[in-house]
């Protein structure tokens, strides 16, 4: 599955669409036709007409063009390094889809004919901005007409999956080793969930190996979890509020009574833009609840109304009204620094609103300080490294759409490239790249033994 278990994934858990994917249904069409167009040739027997410049010095009128064998890589140009996911994926594209359709109609597949090397997904690859220093994650060699139809499928699933793994590891090292919640769901089609939830683990165990950590994945949907094992967590969402009328205190205590006590109750505060004043009312009646089932010897019970965190999600168009304006008006809309602290001030000192006998005083400080600040709303890298230089107490940060960013100008652009750099001539293979290219090495790939016949 990934350098953390040297193992890899296979086609019981990619449950590729294989038969329309031999026929080119997911494939930019010019493949088709390069595919149609070798095929044609090979079987008329043709041979090399031509003049290549390159290759001036050997004999060439012999060479079969129709059945060239090529020497092909993939690679992304992502500055400084990438996260490198999807490359399971891609080699059982390889493995189920490489081959040709006989007179018949047959597919004939011609994959253990193929030489194949492969890094593991989670390996980091590095580019310096000269696009003939790139570290290719996937090389093959073999008749090129029997995978030219794959290069698109294969490129899609690792620009995907790398984009992700990547985002989502610079949103880790810029949170400083704090839990990252996995909240882009609700911005692509449902079909990617699995893909993308891997790509969000592999991160998250690069950079538990990178930095020492032991943070787990947390996932919003148990698709995302499908291949490695996850499963989806989460509270209450605004629509569940607006059932309760409005009263966030009531849908929680709700939630609370009638959900299984695993699952940590986390209190969505900015419904009437007063993150502070909901928070400290959600809990006043959460600790009430928790203290009378504790008084009684209902431990158990009481587990239901232990408050793990509060969840501000304040639009960037809005000022919380616990917010005093200052002169910059930019710096109070949203889920800013200056709401956090006054929140976890106010939730530390919530206690001390409570009338309690003197044995409570002590659990009730601590039932406050174990509750936690989830901010979620707009952040990304950015606004994530400047929270931590500025000591804003978050405990979690909750991450969505930044997490797609493919842009130029953010730097977050991972696209794929697979390019042929060499060709095989009489049994030798010579250099065959575009100008501007060229063949590259990479110490992570490995050999993948594909089956002989």
């Amino acid at each position: 599955m990934s350098i953390f278990d040297n193992r890899r994934l296979t086609n019981e858990t990619f449950k590729l669409d294989a038969e329309r994917m031999r026929t080119g249904w997911y494939s930019d069409k010019y493949f088709e036709n390069i595919v149609g167009m070798l095929s044609a040739l090979a079987k008329r027997g043709y041979r090399f007409g031509g003049v290549s410049p390159r290759l001036a010095h050997i004999p060439l009128n012999d060479v079969d063009i129709g059945n060239i064998k090529v020497e092909m890589q993939w690679f992304t140009r992502r500055r400084p390094f990438s996260v490198v996911a999807g490359v399971d994926k891609a080699l059982a594209m390889l493995q189920l889809c490489t081959g040709y359709f006989d007179d018949q109609g047959n597919f004939v597949n011609t994959y253990d004919q193929l030489e194949v090397d492969a890094v593991h997904d989670g390996v980091i690859v590095r580019y310096d901005g000269d696009p003939l220093n790139v570290q290719p994650v996937l090389r093959v060699r073999g008749r090129y007409r029997d995978f030219a139809l794959l290069e698109t499928p294969t490129l899609g699933t690792l620009t995907r999956a790398t984009r992700i793994a990547t985002n989502v590891y610079n949103v880790l090292v810029a949170a400083r080793g704090k839990p990252v919640l996995f909240f882009p769901a609700r911005f692509d089609a449902h079909e990617v969930q699995a893909a993308d939830g891997y790509a969000y683990n592999i991160a998250v165990q690069r950079f538990n190996l990178d930095y020492g950590k032991t943070l787990g994945a947390f996932i919003s949907t148990d698709a995302q979890g499908d291949w490695w094992g996850g499963f989806g967590g989460g509270t209450i969402a605004h629509a569940a509020i607006a059932a309760f009328l409005g009263d966030t205190v009531e849908c929680m205590l709700a939630f609370a009574e009638t959900r299984p006590v695993e699952i940590p109750r986390i209190a969505l505060i900015d419904f009437e833009n007063d993150c502070v004043g909901t928070a400290l009312a959600v809990m006043d009646a959460m600790f009430q609840r928790y203290r009378e089932l504790m008084d009684s010897g209902q431990t158990t019970e009481a587990r239901r109304y232990k408050l793990f965190g509060v969840r501000p999600d304040t639009s960037d168009k809005l000022r919380d009204v616990s917010v005093p304006p200052l002169g910059n008006r930019k710096l109070d809309m949203g889920v800013n620094p200056r709401l956090v602290f006054y929140l976890r001030q106010a939730i530390d000192d919530a206690w001390k609103r409570w009338t309690l006998p003197p044995e409570w005083i002590e659990p009730a400080q601590q039932w406050c300080h174990e509750v936690k600040i989830v901010a979620t709303g707009g952040f990304g890298p950015k606004k994530i490294r400047r929270f931590e230089e500025l000591g804003v107490p978050v405990d979690i940060y909750g991450v969505g759409s930044s997490l797609f960013s493919n842009s130029d100008e953010e730097g977050t652009n991972n696209d794929f490239t697979a390019d042929v750099v060499r060709v095989n001539v009489g049994g030798e293979w010579y250099d065959m790249a575009k100008v501007g290219r060229r063949a590259c090495d990479n110490p992570d790939l490995q050999r993948i033994q594909t089956p002989r016949r």
